[in-house]
């Protein structure tokens, strides 16, 4: 009996011991998975699909360089680190002798910047995301940072939070918020003494960059960051592997965080997030890794500029086939504007945003949340795009062909195949045709009746 008696309470321990190991390794199981700081953990975590499925955002550049506003938001470098002869003419001729950069700021004002005013149009052009510069290469900051004294927007210039404001303000209207941040200060006394050592100290990331970025994302919680200034040191200077590990693992936005490519030389085009590569980047076929193209509407600068003119800003087309070609080779499109000293968005670019939006209205459907077909692009008498989403084919044609038919050759068609143009009512007629593939009739129609002024996009269903 007794022997019974010790072979129940052993029975019972082992089956306690079974359960217990059990919840531990479904506990395990469960457990968020960890990165850790070296780029082939830190390369393996999947995007948030966020990202991929909002296609479209707005760049705002904004700083002490939209006050002089003149050759690009790289006026400082240019005027005092590159010594270019127009730059030192400018100041010569505009401004008195002995006229510091810092000077600037104080006119810096954001006068009239309305956040909600910018968040509205952001809203109306269709963007998913807008990325705001917290601090480009001068390195001033539209935040009031704890490490960078007298530089930032809320001791000088408008004495606010810009960030902050503007964050509050897209988030309202569940536009997701992205933050520039440049790694590099141009001029600051501690870089240069890193510089000055080939880089073998780090006085000034632990100064000031890595507080900056840990600041950032713990006050404003960004769905995104977008890093730059990183093209002078490896990621080791900037140690850009122990920030996105703790950024993935322990961060307040570890689950829904995007991070770009530019975390150090050599990163660009092989470590991060999605990859930006180079600015305006536009690769020629479909990429096996996420991308996004940044641009800008002043194709001459990022900045604000007082003399451009409507020879270097985008065209309205130039703007949606770029957009088009973008999504349909699996990327973002990353549209750049630059605001005034004051914190206004000139009407021009107003009106380019405003263009994108209402031809996102008409064809959003083919671009938010799709996904790149089989086949990219064909080019016969026009050029044509292709995206997919839920086994629906949109092919988006830049130019109206002159004989009414557009002519589809990668498609393949079904006895159930439908075929509409986004934002018209009714089917359109389509016959197949052994070496033209499909034909299909466009609605004539005056060009004041169709639903958008250019690129255009065909729905069709049940198709291979």
């Amino acid at each position: 009996r007794c022997g019974l008696e010790w072979w129940a309470v052993d029975s019972g321990m082992l089956l306690l011991l079974l359960l217990l190991l059990v919840a531990a390794a479904q506990a395990v199981a469960l457990a968020p998975r960890r990165f850790t700081p070296d780029w082939q953990s830190l390369d393996s975590r999947p995007l948030p699909s966020w990202f991929d499925e909002a296609k479209f955002g707005v760049f705002v550049h904004w700083g002490v360089f939209s006050v002089p506003a003149w050759g690009s938001e790289w006026f400082w470098w240019h005027w005092q680190g590159d010594r270019m002869p127009a730059y030192q003419r400018f100041m010569t001729e505009n401004y008195p002798p002995g006229f510091s950069y810092a000077d600037f700021a104080p006119q810096f004002t954001a006068r009239f910047f309305h956040p909600d005013q910018w968040a509205e149009l952001f809203q109306a052009a269709g963007a998913k995301y807008v990325v705001l510069t917290t601090k480009h290469h001068e390195g001033f900051t539209n935040w009031p940072s704890p490490v960078s004294w007298n530089w930032n927007s809320k001791d000088v210039g408008p004495h606010r939070d810009l960030v902050g404001e503007l964050g509050a303000a897209v988030r309202k209207r569940n536009i997701r918020y992205g933050l520039y941040h440049s790694l590099l200060e141009w001029f600051h006394p501690l870089y240069l003494l890193d510089k000055k050592n080939g880089f073998k100290t780090q006085h000034f990331v632990r100064a000031k960059t890595m507080p900056e970025l840990y600041d950032l994302v713990n006050s404003y919680k960004p769905d995104l960051i977008w890093s730059d200034g990183e093209w002078e040191c490896p990621d080791t200077y900037w140690n850009s592997t122990s920030f996105l590990a703790w950024l993935y693992n322990d961060s307040p936005v570890k689950d829904e965080v995007i991070v770009n490519d530019r975390w150090g030389q050599n990163c660009s085009c092989h470590h991060g997030g999605y990859y930006n590569c180079q600015d305006k980047y536009k690769p020629q076929s479909l990429p096996d890794h996420k991308w996004e193209m940044c641009t800008s509407m002043d194709r001459a600068s990022w900045g604000y500029r007082k003399d451009m003119t409507m020879s270097t800003i985008a065209k309205e087309n130039e703007i949606i086939e770029e957009l088009v070609q973008t999504v349909s080779l699996g990327g973002n499109y990353l549209l750049n504007i630059g605001p005034t000293k004051d914190g206004l968005i000139v009407p021009i670019f107003q009106e380019r945003l405003l263009a994108v939006g209402k031809w996102l209205q008409i064809n959003g459907e083919a671009i938010y949340a799709s996904k790149p077909w089989r086949v990219q692009s064909e080019k016969n008498k026009t050029v044509v795009w292709y995206t997919t989403k839920n086994a629906t084919v949109y092919a988006t044609f830049l130019y109206w062909p002159e004989n009414g038919i557009v002519n589809l050759k990668s498609p393949k068609t079904t006895s159930a195949t439908k075929i509409t143009m986004l934002g018209l009512e009714g089917d359109l007629s389509w016959t197949q045709d052994p070496l033209e593939g499909v034909l299909i009739s466009l609605p004539q129609l005056p060009p004041t009746v169709l639903p958008v002024e250019f690129a255009w996009t065909l729905k069709l269903t049940k198709v291979n």
